[in-house]
């Protein structure tokens, strides 16, 4: 198992400390940095500016909103990404939320396992520079009766394939991970709790009569060190209730549905009820401790170990972590803590 480095969203005020930590991360030799986008900064321009200025870390898209861009599009990114960086880009791809896709990118909501399924067909289409020709449910190229032209991709990728990982929510979602996928990027990945999804992710894997091997198992996790496991929960609380409560609307919302399936039905309605309320407080406060404990890496050094032992033998091969720290220097040592435990745990 190794390590890597979620920077989230940019844009937020932090983007010089967030730098900072990549480059640390770069240097503790942490396998991949991913970025995200949602309706404020964009992905690629963030890794583009990270991988300039990083030498050996990879550099990944968690995620690439598959509404925001057409295929053709998403792949001339990870072409151009993987040149610039030396081969380092990571291709993270995600349907987003039906009030992100529709309400910000105007796209439909509609059949996002055969759109993600279609999309990721015709990317790596174009990757492989094959003449680019698809005819599908969801879309068509080139538009029939028209000017248009099957076109095949100018730049050439610094590999012959660029890694695809999706992030996965739902059980249908996961048995298409394993079909079509290279890796799975979860949130809210609990040891105790990843059997059920690992085994629709490996039922994909055997109904598209594919192996596993080499499949990369990467979840993002909160990082807090201190000496109170406990306290260090309450770092976190914000971005759970946010995820659980205020995360699309009252009947799909995505992270709170896998809560419920992972036992805390009574709790992630009530976060959810007192965030959709306007309570936030309210909502940090009903987030059960041992739902943050399950999903996330708090404590001291040794805790911590404790825990990436639980998260390896889940079958996890890169642990991504975010730092959830008070500030640029916490956060710097919070990287080093991790890569200190990690050697501790013997399962790097």
């Amino acid at each position: 198992m190794r390590l890597g480095l979620n920077l989230g969203y940019w844009g937020a005020g932090n983007d010089a400390a967030n730098l900072a930590l990549a480059k640390k991360a770069d240097e503790l030799d942490y396998a991949v940095v991913w970025a995200a986008e949602a309706y404020g900064s964009d992905a690629p321009t963030v890794l583009a500016w990270v991988a300039a200025q990083t030498s050996r870390i990879d550099v990944g898209s968690a995620v690439l909103q598959i509404p925001a861009r057409t295929p053709a599009m998403t792949a001339m990114t990870a072409a151009t990404l993987d040149t610039l960086s030396g081969g380092r880009f990571r291709l993270g791809l995600g349907v987003s939320g039906p009030q992100v896709s529709e309400g910000w990118h105007g796209v439909k909501f509609a059949s996002p396992l055969g759109r993600t399924r279609e999309y990721v067909e015709i990317v790596r289409k174009a990757l492989s520079r094959e003449r680019l020709k698809y005819e599908g449910e969801h879309f068509e190229l080139p538009l029939p009766g028209g000017p248009g032209k099957a076109l095949t991709l100018t730049v050439h990728p610094e590999r012959e394939e660029i890694p695809v990982y999706l992030a996965a929510i739902g059980p249908k979602n996961l048995e298409l991970t394993g079909e079509i996928a290279n890796g799975w990027l979860p949130v809210f990945f609990s040891p105790e709790h990843a059997g059920e999804q690992l085994k629709l992710i490996q039922a994909g894997a055997e109904k598209a009569e594919r192996s596993l091997d080499g499949f990369d198992v990467v979840p993002t996790v909160p990082l807090v060190v201190g000496d109170d496991w406990k306290a260090c929960a309450d770092a976190v609380r914000g971005y759970a209730a946010l995820y659980l409560g205020g995360m699309g609307s009252r009947d799909k919302n995505f992270y709170n549905q896998l809560a419920c399936r992972m036992g805390f039905e009574r709790e992630a309605a009530d976060v959810q009820q007192k965030y959709l309320g306007k309570n936030y407080e309210g909502a940090m406060a009903a987030v059960p401790l041992e739902f943050i404990d399950a999903t996330s890496l708090l404590g001291p050094k040794e805790r911590i170990a404790e825990r990436m032992q639980a998260f390896a033998g889940a079958g996890v091969t890169t642990l991504t972590v975010a730092p959830s720290m008070p500030d640029p220097e916490s956060s710097a040592h919070a990287l080093e803590v991790a890569a200190e435990a990690i050697e501790l745990a013997g399962v790097a």
